[in-house]
């Protein structure tokens, strides 16, 4: 995919509610290429429904294949399933909310809109739907109290030692830069923003992108809708009903922020969109630095946009994201070279902890269950 540069501005209206503008910038060789992954991502949101029912009716067609005897055993299985289609419906729906209007996100290009299911189906790639899933639990992960646990594993670390960084007794909050890259659904940023730092958030998904802009711009009233995340596989489910539970968001008004707050998004490869030198007092990074190719461009480029002075905040595993990737080219360095990396290009590693117990959209329900050691490190950029 070509070079795309996305900015977002967010900012609290007068009744308030916060506001999400977007202007994208295209390079002109690499339009179509734009245009088509935009509706990629588009269509992979509007297939959902046809999608995840297809399965269901894939279960039910092969229980009728079944001999009879057993298909008495599977009665309830067989009712449990109607209620997944129910629950599937309903994410649908939300669904909906979340695509709605998406192809005039962008004030300066112009979509054209998807039209029938059917039409949805073809050419569909199967990881785009997993995406599509995955992202229905981001919004439980950023912003559902069920989520509540894992950002105080994940945000909590990083959010206190900013804190002690930058206590607001010694400084004016407002006049304190902090970027987070890999912003996801936007929750750390706002959780910085919302604590008075001037804060901006950088993602590059559109995954998430339309799903951030539909919480910080759309959502309205406390716990006012509902997702169904676990619906969409029955394996190490103890209970029909842990499957089929339901989690409510937003867990707080994303518009409540305090007066002349400044969070901001910018949308883009984060190597292509932070080239200046010394802008920034402080970068957060929370499951971020294992997202690239060539994790030292990430490093070097943390390390040149810090000002003198500045401190990298950094908490997550190494869970490389293109090692296994079919024509990726990768490296995976452990975290004893990513530290000599660190140390190499400059930095001062003030605070170094092993072992944060973390874990990332899990279902606590589950019979598996994944857990991280983390790494927390907070590192400063020499005067």
């Amino acid at each position: 995919m070509g070079s795309m540069y996305m900015e977002i501005y967010l900012y609290i209206m007068p009744h308030p509610r916060v506001h999400i503008r977007v202007i994208l910038l295209i390079m002109d060789d690499a339009d179509a290429q734009e245009r088509e992954h935009f509706q990629r991502i588009v269509r992979a949101f509007k297939s959902y429904r046809h999608q995840i029912l297809k399965k269901v009716t894939e279960k039910e067609g092969y229980i009728k294949t079944l001999p009879p005897h057993h298909q008495s055993f599977l009665e309830s299985y067989k009712s449990h399933l109607d209620k997944q289609r129910v629950c599937i419906e309903h994410n649908a729906e939300i669904i909906k909310l979340i695509i709605k209007d998406v192809e005039n996100m962008f004030e300066n290009v112009q979509h054209d809109p998807l039209n029938t299911e059917d039409e949805l189906g073809n050419n569909l790639l199967a990881p785009d739907i997993e995406k599509v899933q995955s992202t229905i639990r981001q919004i439980v992960r950023d912003w559902s109290s069920s989520g509540e646990h894992e950002r105080s594993q994940c945000y909590g670390p990083i959010i206190n030692q900013i804190e002690l960084l930058f206590p607001q007794d010694q400084v004016c909050a407002q006049d304190i830069n902090i970027l987070v890259p890999g912003a996801g659904l936007g929750r750390l940023a706002y959780e910085l923003a919302r604590r008075g730092y001037a804060c901006q958030g950088n993602e590059f998904s559109l995954f998430m992108l339309f799903a951030s802009n539909f919480v910080l711009n759309k959502c309205r009233g406390l716990n006012s809708l509902r997702v169904y995340p676990w619906v969409h596989s029955g394996s190490n489910t103890l209970l029909n009903s842990d499957q089929l539970r339901a989690v409510t968001f937003p867990d707080v008004d994303p518009s409540d922020l305090p007066p002349r707050s400044q969070f901001t998004m910018a949308a883009g490869d984060f190597l292509e969109i932070y080239t200046e030198d010394g802008v920034w007092d402080c970068v957060a990074t929370c499951f971020f630095i294992d997202c690239a190719n060539n994790i030292v461009a990430f490093i070097e480029t943390i390390y040149k946009i810090l000002k003198p002075g500045g401190y990298w905040v950094n908490l997550g595993p190494l869970l490389y994201h293109f090692a296994d990737q079919p024509g990726e080219l990768s490296i995976e360095p452990s975290y004893e070279e990513v530290k000599r990396i660190v140390l190499g290009i400059g930095f001062k590693i003030t605070v170094e902890e092993m072992g944060h117990s973390t874990v990332y959209t899990h279902n606590a329900r589950s019979m598996l269950n994944y857990e991280y050691q983390s790494i927390f490190f907070v590192a400063q950029k020499p005067f």
